[in-house]
């Protein structure tokens, strides 16, 4: 009969009843022995880390101003995220090949007018007018906040038509004739009306992009705070305590192991046979590489960190520090290493480019699909993966 897999949960993860199971679903779909090793309640106190997310309260427009004397029938005020996301969507230069869609789209509907000028339609603008209207423009656009920061080539378009359609819904209100700018061009103070207009009617526009995007970037942090802060918090909680109480947490794994079988690990004769998940894989390659190691046969890590932390901060134990021009040989007590990622897990990382084992081979690192379902936070969806479990069946077999 074959040792059981041992499963090592990674970070964030509070309930062994809990953990128990998922290990036996996962158990149910690989077909494989597998035994839950639990090490939540040594992690970090992760309870209240919503608190240090930080939020604002901000005054909608349009609302009055408190007195200090809540209303019984008033709103609460609303409570978003500081959008400093915004800043970080605006470079601090003028983006490149904007004025090519800006000029085309003023052009093209310029041009529409006088199309329609001749064929008798309406009145159009004289000869020159767009030329005119686009030396105003280029004048007036690098003072401009967010549009000069764009290079999206629909917004850009979108803002030269607009601002075209302005000018020439101003001309026939204006104009001597209708459809031309002669109205515009009068002087008002010392400054035509049409360059006026275009640099009103640009600020418009400018206000209108920089309000669109300051909205998408406060949903976008209520998104990555929300959804993302508290998981990545934990995480850092998590590979924190890991730091300081590894000893702790490895014992509590050599309990679990011991209590199947205490020569399990214990020599090559013996290895075992590990599935881990995020920080459980940094465990497993720790407790795999150590002085004293957890002799290995197969590891399986999913959405793990190992090759990140090492490269980062050198693990010790058996391996030496990567040194960027080649991988860092494993010890035997690792025989084989097989690294599971999904492409939307930020916390999950490839090990072929940091190690490599004794054999010479590189850990094999497989990109796991996603799955719709999953959503955005993904780091968490590995157990139910059908293609992890039969990862986890192939990498185990024959071991």
């Amino acid at each position: 009969m074959d040792d059981p897999v041992f499963v090592i949960h990674g970070v964030a993860n509070r309930s062994q009843e809990g953990f128990g199971a998922t290990v036996a679903d996962l158990q149910t779909a690989s077909g494989l022995d597998m035994v839950p090793v639990y090490w939540g309640d040594l992690g970090a106190d992760d309870r209240f880390v919503t608190a240090a997310l930080p939020t604002r309260p901000v005054t909608l427009p349009g609302a009055r101003k408190s007195s200090g004397l809540r209303d019984a029938n008033e709103p609460p005020s609303a409570v978003v995220p500081e959008p400093t996301l915004a800043s970080a969507l605006a470079s601090d230069s003028q983006a490149p090949d904007q004025w090519t869609q800006v000029e085309t789209a003023v052009r093209e509907r310029l041009a529409s007018v006088e199309q329609q000028a001749a064929s008798g339609l309406r009145d159009g603008p004289r000869h020159g007018d767009a030329d005119e209207i686009l030396e105003y423009l280029a004048e007036e656009w690098r003072t401009t906040e967010w549009l000069r920061r764009t290079d999206d080539p629909v917004l850009l378009f979108e803002t030269g038509r607009s601002l075209a359609e302005a000018l020439i819904e101003a001309a026939d209100l204006w104009a001597d004739g209708a459809g031309s700018y002669d109205g515009l061009r009068a002087s008002d103070e010392g400054e035509g009306r049409l360059r006026r207009m275009v640099r009103n009617r640009l600020r418009d526009l400018d206000r209108v992009a920089g309000a669109a995007v300051q909205a998408a970037a406060g949903r976008l942090n209520n998104a990555l705070r929300t959804k993302f802060g508290p998981g990545t918090t934990r995480f850092l909680g998590d590979v924190l305590v890991y730091q300081r109480h590894r000893e702790a947490i490895h014992a509590r794994v050599r309990e679990s192991i011991d209590s199947v079988d205490p020569a399990l690990g214990r020599t090559s004769d013996r290895p075992v046979r590990v599935a881990a998940h995020s920080l459980g894989g940094v465990i497993a390659v720790d407790m795999a590489t150590a002085t004293t190691p957890l002799w290995t046969s197969s590891l399986v890590t999913f959405g793990s960190q190992a090759a990140f932390l090492h490269a980062c901060d050198p693990r010790g134990g058996q391996i030496l520090p990567y040194s960027g021009s080649r991988p860092v040989v494993l010890p035997p007590s690792l025989a084989r290493w097989t690294n599971l990622w999904e492409p939307l897990d930020m916390l999950a990382f490839i090990a072929g480019g940091v190690f490599q084992l004794h054999d010479g081979s590189a850990p094999v690192d497989i990109c796991v699909p996603h799955a719709a379902r999953t959503g955005v936070w993904t780091h968490s969806c590995y157990w139910d993966l059908p293609s992890v479990a039969s990862e986890i069946s192939t990498a185990m077999a024959d071991q």
